[in-house]
């Protein structure tokens, strides 16, 4: 018998007149099930200029329509056009579209008049939200035969060479574990058997009309939206479980966002997109097509605010003088030189001898650059820091609910980070990671397979725990700081040292060497502080030791004795470490009293020079 299914109502934009359509048991060309425009139904007398490029099937029998008449100006509906005998569309997602003259989900946009959309009367429909996914063939090699195989013909593919005939859509995975088991039993090593199952479960239960579906060929990515249910047929003497498609034209690769770039580097044949789908819906519109579309559309949840949301652009403010007289730099050009360097290189590291602000300038950086705390973390290396502290790794974990402890596969401090940055909400928002004292741990130890998308953020690679595919998503920078008294920078590895900019900080150079007098002056303090750290200084012969101004800007040194107590306690100690086995006295050549009576002694000459030259004139 038949199925029967309810009279579907299309609501035009702007609070226009419903279209009437009617769901067929009959399927079209490509296998997604038909659906019948009935006569008397209103269409929008325009189209969106990406309509012909987004749904080119679609816009091609509207515009046949129209040259026949069987879409034409009416006075039944003032301002719309109507059509004037039943139209059959290949599906209902066609159906909508040629009326809206827009790309549309028809399985949700098509309602009964009570507001239950046409996808609730599909058996194999899953639930939820649609999804996105990438579909590929590796049996298919070249544009040519993707072509030929799924995008003239309007459908997608998944191989399915041993799979029993009949294997039930919607079926559950552990069931279809079971299956893939024994039938590829020794076919197919124990890895790839668990993949099948990831693949197959995929399509066969969770993907479903309505659904966004890519496929890459190699210099372009095809764009579709799944139109009906899923059969296993045999093509070409292969068992395959197939969908029908309507396809787009092509999207250069090379002018895809980033985050779509990174998903299209894998070697599975079926891959999870959704949380790039915004982007690939918004593909061909313009930033007023899809304002327009999201005003049209009662439903929050629609495509076009996703696409608008996902689109919204990364951005950096440019620093300012409020800024620029908080971190006491001397030019604001050096701040928004800096600001540049991370923008283009996303990694960069602040390098010099200790007590120069690095860490406090990374972090003050970081905030306002990323709008607020909530989007820095810090973390700091030391020598037995590894990958799995780093970025994930297994760790004894106690189950809340049996007490008991197990080995978990456990996040570190980058990967949270990355995750939080990637969600929908967050893409927009540039994310810090700041690593203290990078070049303390072993580098290509924490690293590991993450050095390669330091360098190349469009790509992803498979992590060695999770066997993941893992991108660095595009609003994740990092900050590195070195002290180079604890190590030098020559010993750092050159992989390291070309994916990150380096930044100097030292007493030698603007904005450090001028910054405590700056701070000092700033405050209404004595300068006496500056004069001593530049006397200092000059005495230190190795520029890596040279000290920065930090150990002199803090409020225990301005109480009574306290400039005395620093000295004593934080900087001669230190550079009794650096001389050790000299023979060098600390207190002789860098102490208080050595350098006071060497500032007066110049200021005494500095005053006789003056003198003398006065009285020549």
């Amino acid at each position: 018998m038949v199925e029967e299914y309810p009279e579907f109502l299309l609501r035009l934009p702007h609070g226009g007149p419903s279209a009437r359509g009617r769901l067929l048991a009959e399927k079209g060309t490509n296998g997604s099930q038909k659906m019948m425009v009935l006569a008397g139904s209103p269409a929008r007398p325009e189209v969106v200029p990406s309509f012909p490029l987004r749904m080119p099937s679609s816009h091609r029998l509207r515009e046949r329509l129209r040259e026949e008449g069987t879409i034409k100006e009416t006075t039944t509906w003032p301002g719309w056009l109507e059509v004037i005998s039943d139209v059959q569309c290949n599906s209902p997602s066609a159906a909508a579209e040629i009326l809206l003259g827009r790309s549309s989900n028809g399985w949700l946009e098509w309602k009964t008049t009570d507001g239950r959309p046409l996808a609730d009367f599909l058996e194999q429909a899953s639930g939820g939200p649609n999804r996105a996914w990438l579909v590929r063939d590796p049996t298919l090699t070249g544009t040519t035969s993707a072509d030929q195989a799924w995008l003239v013909q309007g459908r997608v593919t998944l191989a399915a060479d041993r799979l029993r005939p009949a294997v039930a859509p919607g079926i559950s995975k552990e069931h279809l574990r079971a299956i893939v088991d024994e039938d590829y039993e020794s076919a197919v090593p124990y890895s790839q058997k668990g993949r099948f199952v990831d693949e197959f479960h995929a399509f066969l239960s969770r993907m479903r009309p309505g659904d966004t579906v890519c496929v890459f060929p190699g210099t372009k990515l095809y764009v579709g939206e799944v139109t009906g249910n899923v059969e296993q047929v045999t093509e070409d003497g292969r068992s395959v479980l197939r969908r029908p498609v309507e396809w787009s034209e092509g999207y250069p690769f090379e002018e895809l966002p980033e985050d779509v770039q990174q998903k299209l580097n894998t070697g599975h044949d079926l891959v999870d997109l959704t949380v790039v789908k915004g982007i690939l819906d918004g593909l061909w519109f313009s930033d007023d097509e899809l304002k327009k579309a999201a005003e049209e559309s009662a439903d929050t949840s629609s495509v076009a605010i996703q696409a608008i949301a996902a689109r919204r652009d990364l951005k950096f403010p440019h620093p300012d003088e409020a800024l620029r007289k908080k971190l006491n730099v001397d030019r604001l050009e050096w701040l928004s030189e800096v600001r540049d360097l991370l923008w283009d290189e996303r990694q960069l590291i602040f390098y010099g001898p200790p007590g120069t602000g690095k860490t406090y300038l990374a972090q003050e950086l970081a905030e306002f650059l990323g709008g607020g705390p909530e989007q820095v973390k810090l973390v700091q290396f030391h020598p037995s820091y590894a990958y799995e502290d780093f970025f994930e790794g297994f760790r004894p974990r106690e189950d809340p609910d049996t007490r008991e402890v197990a080995f978990r596969l456990t996040p570190g401090p980058l990967r949270e980070l990355a995750d939080l940055a990637r969600l929908e909400g967050n893409r927009h928002i540039p994310h810090f990671l700041i690593i203290d004292e990078i070049n303390r741990a072993n580098l290509a130890k924490v690293f590991g397979e993450l050095y390669f998308l330091l360098e190349y953020r469009n790509k992803s690679v498979r992590l060695t725990y999770s066997g993941e595919d893992f991108a660095l998503p595009r609003n994740l920078f990092v900050i590195g700081t070195m002290n180079t008294a604890d190590r030098s920078i020559a010993l750092v590895d050159a992989a390291m040292r070309r994916r990150f900019a380096f930044v100097e900080l030292s007493p030698r150079t603007e904005p450090t060497s001028g910054l405590l007098r700056r701070w000092l002056e700033s405050e209404g303090k004595n300068a006496e502080p500056a004069d001593l750290l530049d006397a200092l200084n000059a005495r230190i012969g190795d520029a890596d030791f040279k000290l920065g101004p930090s150990y002199l800007m803090k409020p225990g040194v301005y109480r009574e004795n306290g400039l005395e107590r620093t000295w004593r306690t934080k900087i001669l100690p230190l550079l009794e470490e650096h001389h050790f086995g000299d023979g060098v006295d600390i207190e002789k050549r860098y102490g208080l009293a050595a350098l006071r009576a060497a500032i007066a002694a110049r200021r005494a000459l500095d005053s006789e020079g003056a003198g003398e030259g006065s009285g020549a004139l």
